[in-house]
């Protein structure tokens, strides 16, 4: 009895250094990760059969000879790995250590009940991960543990010659080694503990991204390069990060930290990191990454920002040191993502509203505006001896023009009846004009959709009065509405003098000074209500601009 007692000591001593090692990799950040998720990926899987079959492998070395018999805890460490890492690691550790075991001492008299019951354990392990609640896994794996090795000794009764040879080993072994599957389950609550830290971690992350985002909720009321810079800066100070940015679906918004002044000269989005994140939707992470553009960023996580489901920006967190992405790090710019998302979408809900009273503004101004009034009374004045048919028709015009504006409602109107709208317009200011002014209009039939109002004739106004009017000599205007499908492409193109690209920055990056909004409202009505603003290109002569409507569905 005290033989066996001394056995079943030892065989402790050995499970305790196999938890020992356990903990220390629990301490490393890149093992601490895999041990903290609940779905691995196949390189991690992979890892986890290495770790537990050298330590399955190590038990069978260190292992007790007792008459022929090698005594010690390698079902410990299959029944261990298969309940923490599903059935892939269990069956392969089992095969793998099994096979060991046999090949090291084949002919011997527990070589083949060993290799048996090896597998055995590693498929029990498999359905104990898929069947068993992750509260009651360390129970279940004692007692299948217990199972395995009273297997492992019935199969020695049974194979054993001669068979006293059996009875004698199993009589002193096989109580120490069933007992000592009670350190299954002290392995698989040590791993537990350090999933129910990463919840611990991620309550405080969750935490961290909350107090961020109290703190940026100020400059949300507001989005601009200014505000963005600042949102960026209290992110980067919080999160003890060397750089953070925001960006939209084509630009950096804002850019602070380490290569900022990269970013001063050229904001346009070149890593492919970010194109991938924008494209996919999905977290790109880079860990040790030595091609990123630049050398100093060692260390990446670009999280999509997503409103209504749509990617519409990513918040990019770089580190000059390697693998600084932890699970905590993810935890906590995850839940910040969404925050940032959900407080961008209120901040644009408050700009549409803005920017519908920016329009019904401009409407209004447009409507009792003296100079357009004047200007379109004198141009009928003047025909009226010379043509009055003509003078006729600009009385129309101006009415027509004069009613709708009257009429104008926060719905959505009909193409059509916009387009309407924009040739009294434009009838008045080729009366104004003369020849310097030319209109061609390219207008599918089947171009059907709804708009919202004021949204074509504002662009046709800054075509002849900020690109014809200012250059020399004559110029036209081309609008076009043409059928894509599922949607309607809708284009202004001038031959004037060509806007700036500073002006398209601007306009782009929300910049524009407010006496100057009729551009840059249209750009941000566009963008809000359908998801991407106007694509404004400068050409060799003039300027044009574009922007498509999806059609509803039927």
């Amino acid at each position: 009895m005290q033989y066996t007692f001394v056995i079943l000591v030892q065989l402790l001593e050995r499970a305790a250094l196999l938890l020992m090692t356990l903990f220390v990799l629990t301490r490393v950040p890149r093992f601490k990760e895999i041990f903290q998720k609940r779905a691995y990926t196949p390189q991690e899987l992979l890892i986890a059969t290495v770790i537990f079959s050298l330590f399955a492998i190590f038990s069978t070395y260190s292992g007790i000879k007792v008459e022929g018999s090698l005594v010690n805890v390698r079902i410990v460490a299959i029944m261990a790995g298969g309940i923490l890492f599903g059935p892939w690691v269990g069956m392969i550790t089992g095969l793998i250590s099994g096979v060991h075991r046999f090949l090291i001492d084949i002919g011997g008299v527990t070589s083949v009940p060993c290799l048996i019951t090896s597998i055995i354990t590693g498929v029990v392990s498999g359905i104990i991960y898929r069947r068993t609640s992750a509260e009651r896994r360390w129970q279940a794996g004692i007692l299948a543990g217990m199972g395995c090795e009273a297997l492992t000794m019935l199969l020695i009764l049974v194979m054993a010659h001669p068979a006293s040879l059996g009875v004698e080993i199993v009589s002193k072994i096989a109580f120490p080694m069933i007992m000592s599957q009670v350190s299954v389950g002290l392995i698989v609550m040590l791993v537990q503990s350090v999933e129910g830290e990463k919840e611990r971690i991620a309550a405080r992350q969750s935490k961290l991204a909350l107090d961020i985002a109290n703190k940026t909720l100020p400059y949300f009321r507001s989005i601009n390069p200014q505000s963005l810079r600042k949102i960026c800066t209290i992110i980067k100070e919080d999160i003890g990060a060397d750089a953070v940015a925001i960006t939209d679906t084509r630009w950096i918004r804002a850019y602070v930290g380490i290569g900022e002044e990269y970013y001063a000269e050229k904001n346009e989005i070149i890593s492919e990191e970010t194109k991938i994140t924008l494209s996919s939707g999905e977290i790109t992470i880079r860990n040790n990454d030595t091609d990123y553009n630049n050398q100093h960023i060692k260390s990446l996580i670009i999280i999509p920002l997503k409103e209504k489901g749509i990617v519409t920006g990513a918040l990019k967190i770089y580190y000059t040191k390697a693998h600084k992405i932890t699970y905590s790090l993810q935890a906590m710019a995850i839940g910040l993502s969404q925050m940032i998302s959900t407080l961008m979408e209120v901040s644009r809900v408050e700009d549409i509203k803005e920017m519908a009273n920016k329009a019904e503004l401009k409407a209004l101004q447009t409507r009792i505006n003296p100079h357009f009034l004047f200007n379109a009374l004198n141009a009928i004045v003047s025909s009226i001896r010379i043509d009055p048919d003509r003078a006729r028709e600009l009385i129309i015009n101006l009415s027509g023009y004069m009613r709708y504006n009257l009429e104008l409602t926060d719905d959505f109107i009909d193409i059509r009846k916009e387009l309407q709208q924009v040739r009294h317009y434009v009838e008045i200011e080729k009366a104004r004009f003369g020849r310097r002014l030319k209109v061609l209009y390219d207008i599918d039939d089947e171009a059907e959709v709804r708009i919202p109002s004021l949204i074509i004739q504002p662009l046709v106004e800054n075509a002849i009065v900020h690109g014809i009017l200012k250059g020399r000599g004559a110029g036209t205007v081309i609008i076009s509405v043409k059928d894509r499908g599922d949607s309607v492409r809708i284009g202004i193109r001038d031959t004037g003098v060509g806007i700036g690209e500073e002006t398209i920055q601007k306009v782009y990056d929300g910049s524009m000074p407010e006496n100057k909004i009729g551009l840059f409202n249209v750009h941000q009505r566009v963008k809000l209500i359908y998801g991407e603003g106007l694509k404004i290109t400068r050409l060799d002569k003039g300027t044009d601009i574009t922007f498509d409507v999806k059609k509803e569905s039927r």
